[in-house]
């Protein structure tokens, strides 16, 4: 009598049923305060801002577009009540220097976490210890025209990053150029962000006592160091469009489109508009990440104020809000002064 027994085979070619093809990079780099982006008429038209020379932070955007800046001197000051309770600070400097260039100097300062209480499961109630999380990056630079319609530039920066007794610091760059084309009031800008090295967490709290054979009690009190991952820096590529038309000498219509491909996320677009009443008000609206996997961001706007001053000091204020949806919303101020 012979019998029959199944036989099961299983396909090795088969991917798990948690097997995902369709990822981005999104939250795979170190520093992601670099691409909050900073500047009340940015945020407010949808940080299309590649093309934009209206003040200091132009050097954010693309390093080229501080040598379009008007006067000798700008300076601005930038705040924004950022997500979850955190903040984001921006200092810009720009100084025109004939028959050389440009020159700027920036701070941008990322506040996470300020001074709370360290606890734990024997201390719940806190050990006395208190720590902070902050981001900082300081740059330096340089732009010029190299003809009548194309100016370039490079930002060079210094990036830190600090959690308690750990900081990871790095140093990187920022290169962009601006073109005007032969059609009045059309622009067109390239920008790279965030060309440097990797962040690597060092600090006081990664060393250990290590005892190699604890089976005959060797020293145990001697310390090794561990070392942590190194993450890159969000590496962005910014390539933008930008046109101001003049209808008259009261009204003024700007409109721009940038198109980025960040290191870690996936490919999207910033688009932006403004309009401009008898060069004192505007009104500015956009979008921010369309066409952005997973996108959070949306829709923008906000308004702004400019006048000259006694001494022709020219003087302006904005704000800008911006939609982030289920993570609610950020609100920016920026004051700037140009001379």
């Amino acid at each position: 009598m012979f019998y029959t027994l199944p036989v099961f085979s299983q396909e090795s070619d088969r991917p798990p049923d948690n097997f995902v093809e369709d990822v981005t990079n999104a939250g795979t780099s170190a520093a992601a305060f670099l691409r909050i982006g900073v500047g009340s008429r940015a945020q407010s038209m949808g940080n299309a801002a590649s093309t934009f020379s209206s003040d200091a932070t132009a050097m954010y955007w693309n390093p080229a577009s501080i040598a379009l800046l008007e006067g000798d001197v700008s300076i601005v000051f930038d705040h924004t009540d950022w997500l979850i309770n955190t903040s984001l600070d921006y200092v810009g400097m720009v100084f025109q220097i004939p028959g050389v260039g440009s020159l700027g100097f920036s701070v941008l300062s990322f506040q996470a976490i300020d001074k709370q209480p360290v606890r734990t499961i024997l201390e719940p109630e806190g050990t006395g210890e208190f720590y902070s999380a902050s981001d900082l990056a300081i740059g330096v630079t340089y732009s010029a025209l190299l003809t009548a319609r194309f100016s370039a530039g490079v930002t060079g920066k210094y990036i830190r990053q600090a959690l308690w007794n750990e900081s990871a610091s790095t140093m990187a760059f920022d290169l962009g150029i601006i073109y005007h084309t032969r059609l009045e009031g059309l622009n067109l800008a390239a920008s790279i962000s965030n060309f440097g090295g990797n962040l690597e967490l060092e600090g006081r709290d990664l060393k250990r006592p290590f005892d190699e054979d604890e089976g005959n009690f060797s020293n145990d009190q001697l310390n090794v160091s561990l070392d942590t991952d190194q993450f890159t820096l969000p590496l962005t590529f910014r390539f933008g469009l930008g046109y101001v038309k003049q209808l008259g000498s009261i009204h003024r219509i700007t409109m721009a489109v940038d198109l980025l491909n960040p290191s870690d996320n996936s490919e999207s677009v910033n688009v932006g508009a403004e309009y401009t009443f008898w060069n004192t008000f505007s009104i500015r609206s956009g979008f921010v990440a369309l066409f952005e996997k997973d996108r959070t961001g949306g829709s923008t706007f906000g308004v702004g104020v400019s006048r000259k001053l006694l001494g022709g000091i020219g003087f302006s204020s904005a704000y800008s809000y911006a939609d982030w949806g289920i993570l609610n919303s950020t609100h920016r101020v920026t004051i700037s002064i140009n001379r």
